[in-house]
């Protein structure tokens, strides 16, 4: 009879940890499921060594980390970063708070003008300035640094870029 009794004093408090349980798994379950939305709502950021999300559609912008290099690629004939941009930086601003300078270099496609295609280089690398100076990177720890082949090789959409480095 007494060990009727202890079993029946053990069952409330198995109730509680049982809905504990459940609780905790719901709410994993809630906040899994909200970071796949929002994470399906802006285009994804590729990481170490994947190929640009551009390659052969011409009006879409992406942004690639690669070996530590932030590769920002644009759609023809734009200066618009990216969504994802500022994530993407994350690595080159902690290395900028280190003492590290930020090399930003723009580059170009062989098609259309080429006085043009150097002008949109630079405005594209001025936007990365930019976004750069928003998060938090002094503009004195920034070195725009004209390549010496501005005229990228590859693919056209693999040549309208900007790069971004530490030293």
């Amino acid at each position: 009879m007494s060990s009727v009794k202890r079993d029946e004093r053990k069952r409330p408090s198995g109730v509680l940890i049982l809905g504990l349980i459940l609780l905790v798994t719901f709410t994993i379950a809630v906040v899994l499921s909200h970071s796949r939305k929002a994470g399906m709502a802006q285009p994804a950021v590729a990481v170490s060594g994947a190929a640009p999300l551009v390659a052969g559609d011409a009006s879409l912008a992406s942004v690639v980390v690669q070996n530590g290099v932030v590769k920002f690629y644009f759609a023809t004939g734009k200066a618009e970063l990216a969504a994802g941009a500022k994530q993407a930086l994350a690595s080159i601003v902690a290395g900028a708070a280190t003492g590290k300078l930020v090399v930003v270099s723009g580059f170009h496609d062989g098609t259309g003008n080429a006085a043009r295609n150097a002008a949109l280089a630079k405005q594209r690398a001025f936007a990365v300035r930019d976004a750069l100076v928003a998060v938090g990177v002094p503009a004195k720890k920034i070195e725009l640094k004209k390549p010496v082949k501005m005229q990228a090789s590859g693919t056209n959409d693999e040549a309208r870029r900007v790069e971004v480095s530490l030293q």
